[in-house]
């Protein structure tokens, strides 16, 4: 299963794309939303493929631990994660392109990989629902998007 969307940004690539890939901001951010993270392994100076992170959460009601890998680092092209939850394998591309000097489109393709039964049967009431949880997808990216164009207008 899989999930995806566009958003253009009004800032120049090279920003749009050291803002996405700031790891501390990104850690900090889950932590402000309840979740424990951990740093596995790389250096936040020196970003590349094979960092890695352990995020500990709850999610309905029940604890869940995420497995976080930097699988690739293309800067700044291309950003690829793979994320562990359970028997559930995740893989997020997002992708920056850059339309003029001062204006970025970001594309953002998530798929979802069940590797247990239970991973499956989840996977598959989630196609039950996917109008609803592709329209909230966009929605989110909107927000996330907005969020970031609004912080390098305030950095100038």
């Amino acid at each position: 299963m899989e999930f995806s969307t566009r958003e253009d940004i009004e800032a120049p690539l090279d920003r749009v794309f050291a803002q996405a890939t700031d790891f501390d901001q990104i850690e900090r951010q889950a932590m402000r939303r309840g979740a424990e993270v951990r740093r596995l392994s790389g250096d936040h100076a020196a970003p590349a493929a094979g960092m890695g992170w352990l995020a500990s959460f709850r999610f309905r009601g029940k604890a869940r631990e995420a497995e976080v890998t930097l699988v690739e680092y293309d800067p700044p092209n291309c950003v690829v994660y793979q994320t562990m939850i359970g028997g559930l394998e995740t893989r997020s591309t997002i992708d920056f392109v850059a339309l003029s000097r001062s204006r970025t489109r970001v594309g953002v393709k998530i798929e979802l990989l069940p590797r247990t039964l239970s991973a499956r049967l989840m996977v598959q009431s989630m196609k039950l629902a996917k109008g609803t949880i592709d329209k909230r997808f966009r929605v989110k990216m909107a927000e996330y998007a907005n969020d970031l164009e609004n912080r390098l207008k305030r950095e100038g």
